[in-house]
């Protein structure tokens, strides 16, 4: 069975302490960068001056699909190519929050706001959107839209 293009990856997530009257903490995906190994596999704080923390959360992985290549596509013509990060927020400690999983797929990332999760998106790379044109170049076949006839037009017993 042929393996799946993917690219492993770090997310770097920015915890702010009370930025406003309202909340505790703040969080923001701050960067993603290839994960080429040297991180690791736990996450790391990289910097805690007691306001402003970033945590390096590698691991994470990237794989593409055949079946998601329209959301591939709907990425990469949007104007603005973006990776998708979907996080959680630790329930019994609410300071800390990780990335569940970071995806291209613009319907992907649909279904998990539909679901209520959180999902932060990131510009995307030039080098690594080349990398998604070549994968959908080979797998988005766009559906051939065919006109449907309104019901009013269609003998009754064709309806």
């Amino acid at each position: 069975m042929a393996q799946r293009p993917s690219i492993p990856v770090a997310v770097v997530i920015e915890r702010r302490r009370q930025p406003n009257v309202w909340q505790d903490w703040s969080f923001a995906m701050v960067e993603i960068v290839q994960d080429e190994g040297g991180f690791g596999d736990q996450p790391r704080t990289l910097r805690d001056d007691g306001s402003i923390a970033q945590r390096l959360h590698p691991g994470l992985t990237v794989e593409l699909h055949r079946d998601e290549a329209e959301g591939y596509h709907l990425n990469l013509s949007s104007g603005a190519p973006v990776w998708f990060v979907m996080w959680r927020i630790d329930d019994d400690d609410p300071s800390q929050a990780w990335p569940e999983l970071v995806t291209l797929s613009y319907h992907e990332a649909g279904r998990y706001l539909d679901a209520q999760e959180r999902v932060d998106n990131l510009p995307l790379p030039v080098e690594v959107c080349a990398w998604l044109q070549g994968f959908v170049d080979e797998h988005y076949k766009p559906e051939v839209k065919q006109r449907r006839r309104p019901a009013s037009f269609k003998a009754p017993e064709r309806r």
